[in-house]
Parts: structure tokens; C-alpha cells; sequence
């Protein structure tokens, strides 16, 4: 039967109603006097602060038209860093926060701002990957290579109201690579630690008619044990990870362009499983498993109206295939699929006004089960003056079985000064419950729940970020709450999943950068939330406080390299445990042997700090790699 979701009003409101309320307010005031002053600050001296493009936000605009707090971690930062794994890379993002239960193929989740990993939307050349088969329908990144990868945009709070369900707590929005105009291409090799070899390369071509990029890239390793090597596990847990990916596109004149991409991933991953009585309950042991993820899109984009109307239709596929073995037998398995007919419309009104209205349909299934989703949502972006960006937006969905929420969303950036830039956002996210969710039966019971209902959050954010002289640096602080209810958990009382709890995370994050001189750069990144449930119980493998401290060098001349330290502070595991804080310093570098050849190598955890993510699980210690690149 199809339930309606209603949501109840308190009568004390929270916090968070007061500040979205005063975030509101502030912006209504400004827009019914900008009129007035509309002469004055348009004649004022205007500085466009960013020229990059967020994506993510279904309306293209530039960080500083954003109003909501979005990071965006692009090819030559991936680069500089030396990262090899996407997690790596999104780890820095003040406010995310990484769980994984062993390098070289562990489980690993991405949270934003206390937010559970299965909260977390991941978008891939903008399909969801989600995977539908898993218990909380999140996404594992421990596979995602940094090869491949042109930017990441990690969009901060409930986002429902741009992606539907899924984006409760946030959005990472990941753009594989685009073909260049002319040949090219790049072939690597790397070597390292646990004996691990990393190599690749990739082909481009690209020109009027249309492009192309091809790319393959392979990852094996020994590895260390999943369980920590200090509780007496010595078994080396490997993996095998071979990532294949195709970008391309025709052009059909007239503005009109036919794209696609495709990424194929098959990856094998020694892991550790339960132990009675050891740390975490885990320790060595036989177990492997096997997963193949494929995930691409077919795009059409027509322009019309002398390109005032942009039309963008889309059809995009993910699938995953898991299966686990124990001793040499299967133990599990598990296939999920999820298929999105999209289509927006983004009609540009005239200069100070661009509306976008688009409809969805997803369909997700899991084995024998399935579910679909049908959206409808418009988004209006409103200049009243030069220096002051609104942006609102509406979305209702249909879902087959759990009625149809509407969500909201509002956002606002202000240029007060030249360097001055001042933002807010408030949004809403709901998340359906998943198919296991709603199937899973244990326990005695004999059916599952039929009352289950999705999770709602409501978040809200407060902003301000000063840009120094010549582009100098920058110094960027942001206040945050969210509030999520029904979350669901696992209840032994129906033997099953019910919506049991409710959580609360507020807090504060802050950005900085600094261009020392012509050489040198300093960036660092902190994030201070205090995530809890509604008892006042704090959220599990959450930090309070956490960051980074990026040091850059960029002499003139073929070397270049990066120091960077991160920080991660105590953190509450199960069983009343809290995880040591830690601090791990990473030092990469790169030497330009010529013009095509690249020598580049990383040390990591240089001073071989012992510490876990998740209780019982083990991390590297002092490690390294060496490699060479030839671009061609």
C-alpha cells in the first residue's frame, strides 16, 4: 500500500528552524532593498573570486554562487598530492570523515558531517552508483582509482532536492576524465610497499568532429593484514583491481552533441572475518571476495533558441555483482542494478535570471526485488544585483512504495566586498528505506516491517569566506546543523529494521590557503561536530575534531613536491571504546626527467604512527612507492 509522508511540527522549535527562519529572513531583507541599491553596488568595483564551475548543483555556477558549501578537488590537486586512491583525496574535505576496515580493498565510507556513509549520494559522470544490494544502500570507494578522474565535487548537507532520494547528508559528484583536443595519452608504472604494483595508460584523441579517451589501469598488492598486525594477525591480505573506462562523444552540429562514458571495475580483496575475543571481533582468516561494478551514461544535449535553452537527456546504468567466499566456498552473494532516465531543461531567462526544471525516473533491484522512483524538480537562480546570487528549488518524487515526499531547497551568496564573500543554504533530504531493508527477515519474524518509513534530515549552514589580495590566499569559516529522523536500524524486537532513532550533528568548519610566494603554499583544513542521537549518545567512528595541513612546493625548474598532515581526533567505537586521535604526515614529489617523462614517488605515514579506523582493523605503517610516467 502506498503511505503518505507527513511530517509533525513541534511545539518548541529547534534551533535549526531558527536559523533557517534568520537565514530567510536576512535574504528576504535583501532582496526587497536591492532595488535601491542596485546602482550603487553595480557601479562598485566587482571581483569574480572563482571562475571554476560546480556541476553538482544542476545549475552550473561558480563557488561563490554557490551559497552552499561545496569542495572541489581537480586533476592537478590529485596530482600534486600523489594520490593514488579517491579516498585519499575526499578524506581532506573538512567535515567528511573516512571509515575503512583495512587498506588494499577494506570497506571503506565516506560521511559528511556526521551523516552515516549510506547517506552519502555518489554520482559518476552523474549516475548514481549507490549500491541497491547492500544493507544501507551506500557506496564503497575503496576500488575507486584516481586515474581516471578530472574533479571531485563534494557537496555538503541534504541535497534531495537536486538528486532525490539517497542525498540526505550529502553528494560526491565524481567527472571521469574528457578526451583533449588532438592525440594523446600517457602510459605509468609504480612499484611499492607490500609489494604493490600500480600501472596504467590511457589514449585520447580529439577534434571538431567529435572525441575519444580510452584508459586502463591495473592495481596488485600483497598487502597486510585487515586485522591489526598488533593483536598477532600476520596473514597478508591482498587484492587485485583492474579499472577499464571509455569517454567520448560526436558532434552533430548545431550545437548538438551525442556523449557517453563507461567504467568497468572487477577487483578481488583477502579480507578478515569474525573472531570471538579478539579486538573488534575480527582476525585472520580465509576470506575473499569478488566484485565487479560497471556504471555508465548515454547523453544527448540540444541547444535551442540560440543556446538560451539548454535540453539535456540522459540515460545512465550501474550495476554490481558481489560474491564472498569462505575457505574456497561461496558464503554470500549479492547483485544490484539501478537504471535513470533523466531529462532538465535549463532556459536562460536573461542575464540576471536562469530557471531549470527536469524529470526522473529511477528503477533500483536487488535479486528478486525492485523499486522505483519518479521525480519532478525546478530549480530558479535569481541575480537582483551583480554581487548577489539567490537560488531556490522544489522537488517532488513518487515513490512506488513509500508516497510522495516533497523537498526544498534555498541558498544565497552575497559579495559585500570585492574580497568579501558572505553565503547561507537550507535544504531538505529524504532517504527510502533500501530493498534489504525492506526485505530482510530474521529472528522469528515472518515477514518484514510493513510500517517503515524513510529518513528525513533538514539541514542548514552559514558561511563566510575572505579572499586576500592578487589571489593571494583565502580564509573561509562555515556553521552547520542537520537533524535526521526515522533513521532505521537493525531491531532484534520485529527481526528486522525499524526507524528507531533520530540524530543531530551541528558544528563548524574552516578552509584556509596561502600563496607564501612564488614557491611556496600553505593550505590547512579543520572541522569541529558534535554528532548525536537523540538520548545524547555520540554518533560511533565520528571525530570531533579533525583536519589537515598541506604544504606545497612549485620552484621553477623540474621538481615539485607536497608535505601534507592529517589529523584525526578520538573517536567512540562500539562497546563504550574510543579510538586513539592520530596524526600521519604524507610527503610526495615529483621530478620532470624531460618533457614527456615524469619521475613521481610518495612516502606515507612517514613517522610509522600505529592507529585504527575502525576498532580492530589495522592501517599501514611507514610506506612508499616509486613510479614513472611517459606522456605522449
Amino acid at each position: 500500500m502506498t503511505q503518505s509522508i507527513r511530517r509533525g511540527a513541534s511545539a518548541e522549535a529547534p534551533v535549526l528552524d531558527k536559523l533557517a527562519a534568520l537565514a530567510f529572513a536576512a535574504t528576504t531583507a535583501t532582496m526587497l532593498t536591492a532595488g535601491a541599491i542596485a546602482e550603487v553596488l553595480d557601479e562598485a568595483p566587482h571581483t569574480q573570486i572563482e571562475t571554476i564551475v560546480v556541476t553538482a548543483t544542476r545549475i552550473e555556477q561558480t563557488p561563490a554562487e554557490t551559497g552552499s558549501t561545496v569542495r572541489i578537488i581537480d586533476a592537478d590537486e590529485l596530482q600534486a598530492m600523489g594520490f593514488s586512491h579517491a579516498l585519499d583525496a575526499i578524506a581532506r574535505a573538512p567535515g567528511v570523515t573516512v571509515n575503512q576496515n583495512g587498506s588494499f580493498g577494506g570497506a571503506a565510507g565516506v560521511r559528511i558531517r556526521g551523516a552515516s556513509s549510506d547517506q552519502t549520494l555518489v554520482l559518476i559522470d552523474g549516475v548514481a552508483v549507490n549500491d541497491a544490494s547492500s544493507p544501507g544502500g551506500g557506496y564503497n570507494f575503496a576500488r575507486v582509482d584516481t586515474e581516471n578522474i578530472e574533479r571531485i565535487e563534494i557537496l555538503s548537507g541534504p541535497q534531495s532536492t537536486l538528486w532525490g532520494t539517497d542525498a540526505i547528508g550529502g553528494v560526491v559528484s565524481i567527472a571521469t576524465k574528457r578526451p583533449e583536443q588532438g592525440m594523446g595519452g600517457n602510459l605509468f608504472a609504480q612499484a611499492g610497499s607490500f609489494d604493490s604494483f600500480r600501472g596504467g595508460a590511457s589514449v585520447s584523441r580529439g577534434g571538431d568532429a567529435g572525441d575519444f579517451r580510452l584508459a586502463a589501469t591495473r592495481l596488485d598488492a600483497k598487502g597486510l593484514s585487515k586485522a591489526d598486525e598488533r593483536n598477532g594477525n600476520s596473514e597478508e591480505d591482498g587484492m587485485e583491481s583492474l579499472t577499464l573506462s571509455a569517454r567520448g562523444g560526436i558532434n552533430l552540429g548545431r550545437g548538438l552533441r551525442l556523449e557517453g562514458s563507461l567504467l568497468w571495475n572487477d577487483s578481488t580483496a583477502e579480507f578478515d572475518g569474525f573472531r570471538s575475543g579478539a579486538e573488534g571481533s575480527v582476525g585472520d582468516g580465509d576470506e575473499v571476495s569478488k566484485t565487479e561494478e560497471l556504471s555508465g551514461h548515454m547523453a544527448l544535449r540540444a541547444p535551442l533558441f540560440d543556446a538560451r535553452l539548454d535540453n539535456l537527456l540522459l540515460v545512465g546504468r550501474s550495476e554490481i555483482d558481489r560474491e564472498n567466499l569462505t575457505n574456497g566456498s561461496p558464503s554470500f552473494d549479492a547483485t544490484g542494478e539501478r537504471t535513470i532516465f533523466h531529462y532538465q531543461g535549463t532556459l536562460t531567462i536573461n542575464a540576471q535570471s536562469t530557471l531549470a526544471v527536469g524529470a526522473e525516473r529511477e528503477g533500483a533491484k536487488a535479486k528478486d526485488n525492485d523499486s522505483a522512483i519518479r521525480g519532478l524538480f525546478a530549480l530558479y537562480e535569481w541575480h537582483p544585483v551583480q554581487v548577489l546570487t539567490l537560488t531556490g528549488g522544489i522537488r517532488s518524487d513518487d515513490h512506488n512504495r513509500f508516497g510522495s515526499p516533497t523537498t526544498a531547497r534555498f541558498a544565497a551568496a552575497f559579495q559585500a566586498l570585492p574580497s568579501l564573500t558572505l553565503r547561507t543554504s537550507w535544504g531538505e533530504g529524504f532517504k527510502a528505506p533500501s530493498l534489504f531493508q525492506t526485505t530482510y527477515v530474521c529472528c522469528g519474524a515472518s515477514m518484514p516491517n510493513a510500517a517503515l518509513q524513510p529518513e528525513r534530515s533538514e539541514g542548514v549552514d552559514v558561511g563566510v569566506e575572505w579572499h586576500l589580495a592578487n589571489g593571494a590566499g583565502h580564509i573561509g569559516l562555515t556553521y552547520f546543523r542537520q537533524d535526521t529522523d526515522n533513521l532505521i536500524n537493525f531491531s532484534f524486537a520485529v527481526g528486522g529494521y525499524e526507524n528507531i532513532n533520530k540524530a543531530e550533528s551541528k558544528g563548524f568548519e574552516v578552509s584556509a590557503a596561502w600563496q607564501l610566494n612564488d614557491t611556496v603554499s600553505l593550505s590547512a583544513d579543520y572541522a569541529h561536530i558534535q554528532a548525536e542521537e537523540g538520548d545524547g549518545t555520540p554518533l560511533l567512528r565520528l571525530p570531533e575534531h579533525s583536519g589537515d595541513l598541506a604544504l606545497g612546493f612549485t620552484p621553477s625548474g623540474p621538481f615539485s613536491g607536497a608535505v601534507l598532515a592529517r589529523f584525526n581526533g578520538r573517536e567512540p567505537d562500539r562497546g563504550g571504546i574510543k579510538l586513539d586521535d592520530w596524526t600521519r604526515i604524507d610527503i610526495s614529489g615529483r621530478y620532470m626527467v624531460a618533457d614527456e617523462f615524469e619521475l613521481f614517488g610518495r612516502i606515507e605515514n612517514l613517522f610509522d604512527v600505529h592507529y585504527q579506523q575502525i576498532l580492530g582493523y589495522g592501517t599501514p605503517g611507514l610506506s612508499g612507492s616509486l613510479g614513472l610516467r611517459w606522456h605522449f
